[in-house]
């Protein structure tokens, strides 16, 4: 496959490209869904293609094949280059670049499992699913159904460029998650949810805390807890907010306006604003491609998908403004190093600048140390989604949380959601915990410019904010 992305990288250079990117995604993917007794999806598909990137005049013009024969290759190069001639003539932002010296991949840029996905049959998978399902049972009350989740995503990525760039490694994540729904007395439906996922081999799932009884016991005595939670009360309180939903505020409310494209074209509210101090000396944000997965977890990614290394990128330290997240145009335009963080869901897109794992950096709280700092407030736990505008402003539904006061866990809460601007949020962080824990799974994934869903890691410490709007309702 390498001799045949090279050849497709020197016909688009005969045809009058400038630079030429080729790459080839052979990857697996398996989905498992149990609702109840009854099994929803059990799907197996393949998704194995070549994407073809040329470059003239500070443009980009992209093309893809599923079909890898000598002929449709050429073709598929081809177009590439007639899009990208078309396009130089009618761009009103261009994004050169730097060539840069070639890269090469080595074998331990494989993150390395013990127990890898396809050395199991589907029979064991489905077990997995099936020990959480009966377990949530175990510690469920009042359910109105209990769905189980599986999914595993893997195979060889194969990149090569006109700098002579050889990158060969191989991507794995796999997923195993758990939710009960219970009905309370007035009929408003509670949520629990467990879940264990990242870049890990199936040994993760007999690691403890992770197997799926654990998994079915989260869900299950979560959601029971939460049939006896009271709403959560309206208004501005101080809040500690869990490691999980730290990380969906870095990704979704953060990270995003950080990245390159949105800052080039004046689309992100953090344009001009390099060096300025947004938030508090408690504030720091990174996006890192190959953080320590054994102790903190998160997603594997050593290069992008314009071939470059991944970066341990400082978006935000210590409250002030750092650096973007680029491809390689936009940290030319910008006037900044390349991170390493311009990929594609897979190879029917084109790469653009996307984060890898983002969270906020771990303090030296302890977690009792946390909430005697909050005193009185919300703590909000897990999330369930939420919405996010391009000026930072979010809405974010905790899956459940509890009443603190005097620095004590008083009582559940439910229906826990979350607003603001992240801008004035990081001006309000008062203290971090000392742990840092990372998640990326197979379901979910972020969605930008009509890719979807592309996995990426997320998390941070637990933090203390000063101050944040919760609203909530009867039920």
């Amino acid at each position: 496959m390498l001799e045949k992305l090279q050849k497709c990288v020197e016909k688009g250079e005969s045809l009058g490209a400038e630079f030429v990117e080729a790459r080839s995604d052979d990857l697996v993917l398996r989905t498992l869904h149990r609702v109840n007794d009854v099994w929803k999806d059990i799907i197996l598909r393949s998704r194995a293609g070549i994407g073809i990137v040329c470059y003239y005049d500070g443009t980009s013009g992209y093309s893809f094949t599923s079909n890898t024969k000598k002929k449709e290759l050429e073709k598929t190069v081809s177009k590439a280059v007639k899009m990208v001639k078309a396009a130089a003539k009618a761009a009103s932002l261009k994004l050169a670049f730097d060539r840069r010296s070639p890269i090469k991949s080595q074998e331990s840029d494989t993150f390395p499992v013990k127990i890898h996905p396809r050395t199991e049959d589907l029979s064991y998978k489905t077990n997995l699913v099936n020990r959480s399902i009966d377990t949530a049972r175990e510690f469920g009350s009042n359910i109105s159904n209990v769905t189980g989740m599986y999914g595993e995503l893997y195979g060889r990525k194969l990149f090569t460029n006109s700098e002579g760039s050889i990158i060969d490694w191989n991507f794995e994540i796999v997923d195993l998650a758990c939710r009960v729904t219970s009905k309370t007395a007035s009929g408003a439906l509670v949520n629990g949810v467990g879940h264990a996922r990242g870049t890990a081999g199936l040994e993760l799932f007999n690691a403890k805390g992770s197997t799926p009884e654990d998994i079915g016991k989260e869900a299950g005595s979560h959601a029971k807890e939460q049939l006896k939670a009271r709403a959560c009360p309206a208004g501005k309180f101080r809040a500690l907010i869990e490691n999980e939903l730290v990380g969906v505020l870095a990704h979704e409310s953060f990270g995003h306006l950080s990245e390159g494209d949105f800052v080039v074209t004046g689309g992100s509210p953090l344009k001009g604003k390099m060096g300025e101090r947004l938030g508090t000396d408690q504030a720091t944000i990174v996006d890192y491609g190959t953080p320590k997965i054994s102790k903190f977890g998160g997603l594997w990614l050593p290069y992008d998908d314009q071939g470059i290394k991944s970066n341990e990128t400082v978006i935000l330290d210590k409250g002030v403004l750092k650096h973007y997240l680029h491809s390689r145009g936009t940290a030319h335009n910008l006037k900044q190093e390349p991170t390493g963080n311009c990929r594609a869901v897979h190879f029917g897109f084109v790469p653009i600048p996307r984060m890898t794992n983002t969270y906020f950096n771990p303090g030296e709280l302890t977690r009792e140390e946390a909430l005697e700092l909050l005193d009185t407030g919300v703590y909000a736990i897990q999330t369930s989604g939420g919405q996010v505008e391009a000026d930072g402003s979010f809405l974010f539904k905790a899956i459940r949380g509890y009443w603190v006061e005097n620095g004590r866990i008083k009582e559940p809460i439910r229906e826990v959601s979350l607003s603001g601007n992240i801008l004035n949020l990081l001006s309000k962080v008062e203290g971090a915990t000392k742990t840092l824990q990372l998640n990326a799974g197979y379901f979910g994934g972020c969605g930008k410019s009509g890719q979807f869903p592309l996995p990426c890691g997320l998390g941070g410490p637990e933090l203390v904010i000063g101050e944040v709007r919760f609203g909530g309702k009867a039920g």
